[in-house]
């Protein structure tokens, strides 16, 4: 029997698609738990027309996470952290502080969405990697310093 996939269904296929599945699976199991419709040409463009709105949306968003990536590449953070005399931290910088930095200057990002690639545990400054979708990633400079140093800067 041929059916319209209403919903990716792992190895059957996605939204959309006109598959051919046994009778017995599409009466007892798609149809009635409305992940597939019997294929009429209705149907077909309904969903067609909801692919091309989908598709437009994903545009749309794609080009809002580009244009935060732009803005994020020209964004500088400073974190400043408790040190020892030689710079090193107690401890390290972690996804979590450089996502609060962001978020301070107005840049909504989810510490999943940055990557480290080393632990940072001395103060310098590094180039961090914000992924905000996988096919669009930024790099946004972080400082990294001391409260000492910060603290000295302020009394001169």
């Amino acid at each position: 029997m041929k059916v319209l996939l209403k919903r990716d269904i792992k190895e059957l296929g996605n939204n959309g698609d006109v598959v051919v599945v046994a009778n017995g699976y599409a009466r007892n199991y798609l149809l009635p738990k409305k992940f597939a419709t019997i294929v009429t040409p209705g149907n077909v463009k309904q969903i067609k027309l909801q692919r091309k709105k989908q598709e437009e949306k994903r545009t749309e968003e794609m080009e809002k996470l580009q244009s935060l990536a732009n803005e994020i590449s020209n964004v500088s953070c400073t974190i400043t952290v408790k040190t020892n005399e030689e710079g090193k931290l107690f401890g390290s910088v972690t996804a979590h502080h450089i996502a609060n930095a962001l978020s301070e200057k107005g840049y909504h990002v989810d510490e999943n969405m940055v990557i480290l690639e080393t632990a940072i545990k001395k103060c310098d400054l590094y180039n961090v990697t914000v992924a905000l979708h996988p096919e669009i990633k930024s790099q946004c400079r972080v400082w990294v310093v001391s409260e000492s140093e910060k603290s000295s800067d302020t009394k001169k």
